[in-house]
Order: C-alpha cells, then structure tokens, then sequence
C-alpha cells in the first residue's frame, strides 16, 4: 500500500478566500457568519449565513469558461490552482491518465433555477443556452477542472449529504495507496444562495440567533439553537508519497486512514453508534490506536441532537481520555457537502501553522459535551494526528485520520 502525501492545499471559505487569510482566521477564532438582508425580505426564519467577500470570479477564468461554471465551481478552481501552485507541481504535468479528480457535491440548485427563469423570460428553450447544462450538474466541478487542467484519470463527484466532502479525499486516497492514480486533486464545495437554503430553513434547522451573527454557530454549547448555513470550496492535492518526495515535493502531512459507516436507522436523525464505527475504522486503518490521537476536528453542525450524538460517539471511542476537540462550524457554518474536506484543509493549516483552533461560543457543556476536552481558546501546538469526522443525512458517516 503506497503511502498517501498531502502536498497542496487550497481553500476559499467564509474565514477567506486562501489559505494564508484563512489560517489567521482559525488562529484568531473569528467568525464568519453574518445576516443576509436579502434572506429576510424573502421571509426566512434564520436570515444567518456564511458569506463569500471579495472573491474576483476572473482572477483564472475568462467569461466563456465562466459560461459553464455557478459560482462554488469557480471558488474550485481557485482553491484548486491554489493548491496546485502550493504542491511545486507544474500544472502541465497534470495531463496524465495518472491524475484524477475526486469531489464532494450534493447539489446545483442556483444553476438549475436559472435556466427556468431564462426560460419563463424568453419563451423558447433554445435560448436558454448550452452554458446552463454544466452549471446544473452536480458534476460540473470535477468535469470542468478535468476540461481546464487536462488531467485524464479519475473523474468524478460523490454525493453523500454533508459527508460527501470527506469521502472524496477518503477515496481519492485509497486510490493512491492502491497504486490507480500518483495524483488526486479532491476536495468538496457547496453554493451560498438562499435560493439552496428554503426548505431547509423550513424545518427549523438553522439557529435563529440574529442579534449577535458570531455567536449563532455553537456547536457542543448547552444554548445551542440550530446550524448556520455556510458553503465554498476546499482543495487537497493528494500525492503517492514516494513520488513526491521524489521530486522534491514539500510535504504537508498525509492522510494516514480512512474508513466509512452508515446508520441504516433514520433519514436525520444519527445513530448512537455509526460514528464511532467510523471513527474506529479509520483508526485502526492507519495502524494506530485511538490514544494515538491527539486532537478531534469534530463535525459537530451547532444542532441540539446531532452534537449530543458526535459527543456520545467519541466518548464511546476515546472514553475519559479525550483528545482535544474543536468544531470549525463554530466560525465558518455548516459548510454542508464541503465540509468533510475543508475540515482536512482546516487541520493541515493547523499543523502547518502551529495550533489548535478552538471551539468558540462554547461556554455551557451538556450532559455529553461535558465529558469531552473541548477546546475553547487556540492551543500554540501542532496536532500530530488529527480525526476529521463528517456526517450526512441518511446515517452516512466519514472518517479521516491525519498525520503531521
């Protein structure tokens, strides 16, 4: 089994639009959550989400590649040039069938609404044009970087809810480590729209906590209301270690085990005991054991059961000897099918830089938060083996254990 290099990574968040402003966010914990006026002229109950600012669409793309693009495709391709630039690879040497791409999407909804409104606004389907079949597709990342990189290996997207993310860098390692592909380029995006956020603003997921935008997002916290929608786009460029070593590659970390389970119990509610299979998995994958691990970027969303449950399911796992936890949801959102991989840029930055980011708004445990090391202030060390765990709808659940 080969081993499994991270050698680039790129990001574009609500913490910021690369990796360098993004790392002095998690440092500092600073949220990036804010009100979006617009949502509550459209009379959603919680107007809070992650916002995207600054972002210059044409910083890589011209307007004719833009045509096939929605937004979070786009924030791709920068995070996925960012990471490219980071590896010391020169992207023409992507142009090989032993180059894949592997991403985390679970919907296009923008894109699929806009051709309905092109439609109702010019009366003949043939005027809608061709750019809105790409857009629409949940596809459309991996099939455009394929078309602008040139790489001819893997290419495809996994759709798994919000673990969709961290199972397209679990793929893209084990295929890696089964020697299919030298280089994956993997990640997750999600789109920030209110458009992709009304019926789920219906069930009265979302914390409703409007006074104060950077203190919504709880997760683990007893006062805990409800998630904060959020999205972007996070890129890993995995490497067969070897390789890059080879040439002179610096390396980041690597992703050391991987392992999967699903609930077979609730469409959303998640189970007692899912996570901690995963979580074991990936473990026991890596060759480690769970005192081995030394800090838990938990998926933990800022939801009244969903966090008791990650709670429950690492003490069942960790018992009283917790590693340090921290949830970054507490200052991006919920990045939703993203999430899974911007948790794996998120510890890389970590290590990278030096901390641990903390959890912030927690101040009041629960019965099951209490029993954790949670993290409420940056620790200046570096995390030597991270569990990155991700949770979707359906019971579907991802594990992913970093080392550094």
């Amino acid at each position: 089994m080969n081993r499994v290099a991270i050698t680039g990574i790129g990001i574009v968040s609500a913490l910021g639009n690369d990796t360098a402003s993004v790392a002095r966010a998690l440092s500092a914990g600073r949220s990036g959550i804010y009100v979006d006026e617009e949502r509550i002229r459209r009379g959603f109950t919680s107007p809070l989400t992650g916002m995207i600012h600054n972002f210059n669409p044409r910083r890589f793309l011209n307007r004719k590649q833009l045509k096939t693009m929605p937004d979070y495709a786009v924030w791709a391709h920068a995070a996925a040039m960012e990471a490219v630039g980071m590896s010391g690879m020169d992207p023409a040497d992507l142009a090989n069938d032993r180059t894949g791409l592997i991403f985390g999407n679970d919907s296009s909804a923008i894109a699929t609404l806009e051709q309905i409104d092109l439609l109702r606004e010019r009366g003949e389907t043939g005027l809608i044009g061709s750019g809105q079949v790409f857009r629409s597709m949940t596809s459309c990342v991996t099939m455009n970087l394929n078309t602008l990189l040139g790489t001819q290996g893997a290419c495809w997207s996994i759709s798994s809810a919000c673990s969709s993310g961290g199972h397209a860098v679990g793929q893209a390692a084990d295929l890696i480590a089964l020697d299919r592909q030298d280089v994956v380029i993997c990640g997750g995006v999600q789109e920030i729209n209110w458009q992709s956020m009304c019926s789920f603003d219906g069930l009265g997921a979302f914390s409703t906590r409007t006074d104060m935008p950077e203190a919504a997002s709880r997760p683990f916290d007893a006062e805990r209301d409800g998630l904060v929608p959020s999205g972007g786009a996070a890129v890993i460029m995995l490497e067969n270690r070897e390789k890059a070593v080879a040439r002179g590659a610096h390396i980041l970390g690597e992703v050391a085990g991987y392992a999967f389970s699903s609930d077979g119990e609730n469409l959303s509610v998640p189970s007692r005991g899912g996570l901690a299979r995963a979580m074991r998995g990936a473990i026991r994958s890596a060759g480690l054991v769970p005192a081995d691990v030394d800090y838990i970027c938990a998926h933990a969303t800022s939801t009244p059961a969903g966090d008791c449950v990650e709670a429950d399911n690492i003490f069942d796992v960790f018992g009283r000897s917790s590693p340090a936890v921290s949830s970054t949801k507490s200052m991006t959102g919920h990045e939703l099918w993203m999430s899974g991989a911007a948790q794996v840029v998120y510890c890389t930055l970590m290590a990278r830089e030096g901390f641990i980011a903390p959890n912030i708004n927690y101040q009041n445990p629960d019965d099951s938060s209490a029993r954790l090391n949670i993290v409420t202030e940056t620790l200046h060390r570096t995390p030597a083996v991270a569990l990155c765990n991700a949770a979707g709808f359906g019971g579907t659940n991802s594990s992913l254990v970093l080392k550094f």
